[in-house]
Order: structure tokens, then C-alpha cells, then sequence
């Protein structure tokens, strides 16, 4: 299932969506070279996070083949600073162009109910999160990760809590067929979740390279746990007067 749109309006403009979209694709196109190697292999290297090497699990000189006759080597201390710009890299343009539509989807009706300073700091918390996550199931992993999906997962979190029931157009792909259908947001995403959590189990202890199902699952929880403290409480009745309604779950996760 991929979601094509929410009917679910904005109430103000979402300049820290947006703002986080155009700074991942500037990465892409500006430090990560289009895709292109070896600027792709660098960046990826440069900025992603390793777990084994930030946190002294592998041996420094370690030699960790990435394919396509490129390595790394493993340095004697961790960048700490990839916590931070390991949200802002990709491995190729279908992981960009699907985490940045994920986000323009559901980024915005959780940046309506936060601000944008608070959502950034929230969209950043997540990130963190949801390394944590992946890191904590595979600490010794020479595979650097890479990508925003962790956080947008924190934000789709909030969004299932905030929006249980916004109609979310899907691309349902059956085969060769596909057709579109309109259901809950808590459907899509609580669906979403399970899969995260099945493929998670699934991939324990794996030094595979692939979905870092984790930190996806990370990511949701952190949204959840993280949503009463950055939604802004005049902005939810705001959108509560405007929408007509009140959730029974958005009562009890966001402040008066």
C-alpha cells in the first residue's frame, strides 16, 4: 500500500516540512552527488552512522566492503556528529523520493499542531530515537545507516494519534494490478507499524544491509511518547474549533 494523499487540510503554512524536504534534497544533489559514485559512496561514509564504530564495538582498520569495488575503514573514534546528518542522507533516489512523499503527507498536519520550531525539535528527537533503536539491536553493525525514514516514523506516530480517522487515499498494488482505496489513517498506519514490527523481529542480530526496521519502530513509539509535550495547546483547540470534532486520543495526549 502507498499512500497518494490525506484529506486533511492545514491550518498554517508548513515552512519546517517543507524546509526539512528542501534541505534533504540539497544533500542529495549537493554532498551525495545526485547519486552518483563515488560522491554517493563518500557521503554515505562521511555522514552515516555506523553503530559498530561509534560506539567501539569494531576493531578501527577494520575493512567493510560497501560493493562496486568501493570500502570503508573503520576510523579509531565514531563521528557523533552523524547522529545528526545520517537523517539527511540517502542510498539512492527511490529512498529520498519516498521518505521526502511521506513526509509532505503527513508532516504537515503535525507541524499544524506543534509550530514549526517545535516540530523540527520533535522531527529530530525522533531521528534520534529511532537510531537508538537500531542501533540497540545490532550494536556491532559495520553498515552505515543512512536515511530520514526513522524520523518521519515518529512523525507518522503523532499523526496516527492526532488523526486516527483523516481519510488517507492508498495505491494498493495487487500483482499486476493496482487500484486505489480511502481508509483511517489508523488502518494505514497501524498497518504500516505491524509490517515494521514483523520484518524487525525478523532482522535481529542480521549485519544485513536492507530496511532498518527498527528504527522505523523506534521512531512511531518516540512520536507517540513524545506528542503531549511539543503539541502546542492553543493550536489543537485551533484546529479542533476549525475541524469541528474532538478525538477521544487527542484529549488525552495533548495538554490544556
Amino acid at each position: 500500500m502507498f499512500p497518494l494523499r490525506d484529506d486533511n487540510p492545514t491550518l498554517h503554512t508548513s515552512l519546517a516540512t517543507f524546509t526539512i524536504i528542501a534541505v534533504n534534497v540539497a544533500a542529495w544533489i549537493f554532498i551525495q552527488g545526485w547519486g552518483f559514485n563515488p560522491g554517493l559512496i563518500k557521503s554515505i561514509c562521511a555522514f552515516g552512522l555506523i553503530p559498530g564504530e561509534l560506539l567501539g564495538t569494531l576493531e578501527p582498520g577494520t575493512r567493510i566492503p560497501l560493493g562496486g569495488g568501493y570500502a570503508y575503514i573503520v576510523e579509531q573514534s565514531g563521528n557523533w556528529y552523524s547522529i545528526i546528518t545520517s537523517m539527511f542522507m540517502h542510498a539512492g533516489w527511490l529512498h529520498l523520493i519516498g521518505n521526502m512523499w511521506f513526509l509532505a503527507i503527513f508532516g504537515d498536519n503535525v507541524e499544524d499542531a506543534m509550530g514549526s520550531f517545535k516540530f523540527i525539535l520533535f522531527y529530530l528527537l525522533c531521528g534520534i530515537a529511532a537510531e537508538a533503536a537500531q542501533v540497540l539491536s545490532h550494536p556491532s553493525s559495520p553498515l552505515p545507516m543512512v536515511g530520514a525514514s526513522g524520523a518521519i516514523g515518529g512523525v507518522m506516530g503523532a499523526y496516527a494519534v492526532l488523526y486516527p480517522r483523516a481519510p488517507v487515499h492508498l495505491l494498493v498494488f495487487f500483482g499486476f494490478f493496482f487500484f486505489r482505496i480511502v481508509v483511517p489513517a489508523f488502518f494505514m498506519l497501524g498497518y504500516w507499524f505491524l509490517l515494521q514490527f514483523l520484518g524487525g523481529f525478523a532482522s535481529v542480530g542480521s549485519a544485513s544491509g536492507g530496511v532498518a526496521f527498527w528504527a522505523h519502530i523506534g521512531g512511531f513509539i518516540a512520536g507517540i511518547l513524545l506528542l503531549r509535550t511539543f503539541c502546542s495547546p492553543s493550536r489543537v483547540r485551533e484546529c479542533r474549533a476549525k475541524r469541528g470534532r474532538t478525538d477521544r486520543l487527542v484529549r488525552r495526549y495533548v495538554r490544556r
